[in-house]
């Protein structure tokens, strides 16, 4: 059994739940507080002198360039006309408690985080009049999710996002996109994609982000023992809108390394899990809405439902020296729909409840 590096009360989710697929009940599941549990590394994580080496070709076998970067603050429409991938927010490092413990979903082979309870509440969106906070202390997050999975033994997958900007609800934490390996059993887990999350970004673009989990217990944002090694692409950095990028995540000399675009960004060592997480038992991909109720006004993806041509999608999912791919696609809520185009591709996301 691998040692837990942060219980959820740690990581400020007091209460978790799990949700079948498909079934109206629910699980409680257990929450270990770890006293002591060590303050978790800065949201952007500093270029460093790497202790691994990551592999010379990314993981769909092109050659490492540099990603195109804006001037820093640039938006993620700017980004887009400029013919640019990344650049980094406007205020440069946002380390705060609240990056480092804003909520987040996950999604196993047949269960999947349903709810949980935080005490980060979301900030107004930017431009906007204020409005009281909810009172709520402790106010319940309801994760909603769009997913392809598959039972894949492998070195790590890679698969093409579409990267949106989806309408956030002011009283909503985030919505997103992500490729996920993870162990057979689903409990340990390393992620990257693109949030609109005003609570670890500070604005209504789409973000770079990496996240991981130790035997099912919620870590950080872009943090908690991630190396960068990239010098001009980093986990929090602003993306371009309304196009498309490949994302990947692969095994390679003691390490889980993370690539988007053109370059490796970094990686989590695989001393967090003991050295016992070396290669996938499951992978999934999906569409992830955090909401304060269970009826969300957020969009997911670029808010078109997924019977519609031009709605968000996720597609040429492939494994490194696995399976070949079989996607089985699930949706959690009514709310938003997905649709299977092809085993590797679907098309995912809708407007939410509003």
């Amino acid at each position: 059994m691998l040692k837990s590096r942060r219980g959820l009360l740690a990581a400020g989710l007091t209460v978790a739940v799990i949700g079948a697929i498909g079934v109206a009940s629910t699980l409680n599941a257990g929450a270990e507080q770890i006293p002591g549990a060590p303050v978790a590394a800065p949201a952007s994580a500093p270029v460093a002198a790497p202790d691994a080496q990551p592999p010379a070709s990314l993981p769909w076998g092109t050659k490492p360039q540099r990603v195109k970067r804006g001037r820093d603050g640039a938006t993620s429409r700017a980004l887009k006309a400029a013919g640019l991938s990344a650049a980094a927010p406007a205020g440069g490092d946002r380390t705060t408690p609240d990056d480092e413990y804003a909520p987040k979903g996950r999604s196993s082979r047949s269960t999947f985080l349903k709810t949980a309870r935080t005490t980060v509440v979301p900030p107004e969106p930017p431009s906007t009049d204020p409005s009281p906070a909810p009172s709520s202390s402790a106010p319940t997050v309801t994760f909603l999710y769009n997913v392809g999975s598959q039972a894949a033994v492998s070195e790590g997958a890679y698969a093409n996002l579409t990267i949106n900007k989806p309408v956030l609800d002011k009283s909503d934490y985030h919505t997103l996109a992500e490729l996920a390996v993870q162990s057979a059993d689903g409990a340990q887990i390393v992620e990257v994609g693109w949030t609109v999350d005003r609570v670890v970004n500070g604005d209504d673009d789409p973000h770079l982000f990496v996240y991981h989990w130790v035997d099912r217990q919620a870590t950080c944002y872009n943090g908690c023992g991630f190396v960068r090694y990239s010098k001009t692409v980093a986990p929090g950095d602003t993306l371009t809108v309304d196009t498309q990028k490949k994302f990947g995540i692969q095994f390679y000399g003691g390490a889980w390394w993370v690539a988007y675009d053109t370059e490796w960004v970094g990686y989590f060592p695989a001393k967090i899990w003991d050295n016992e997480f070396t290669r996938t038992g499951m992978v999934q991909i999906f569409g992830e809405v955090a909401a304060s109720s269970d009826r969300p006004c957020t969009q997911m993806g670029n808010g078109r439902p997924a019977i519609d041509a031009t709605s968000a999608r996720i597609g040429s999912v492939s494994y490194l020296n696995g399976p070949a791919p079989d996607l089985v696609v699930r949706s959690t809520s009514d709310y938003y729909r997905v649709s299977r185009l092809t085993a590797r591709t679907f098309r995912y996301g809708g407007p939410g409840a509003c």
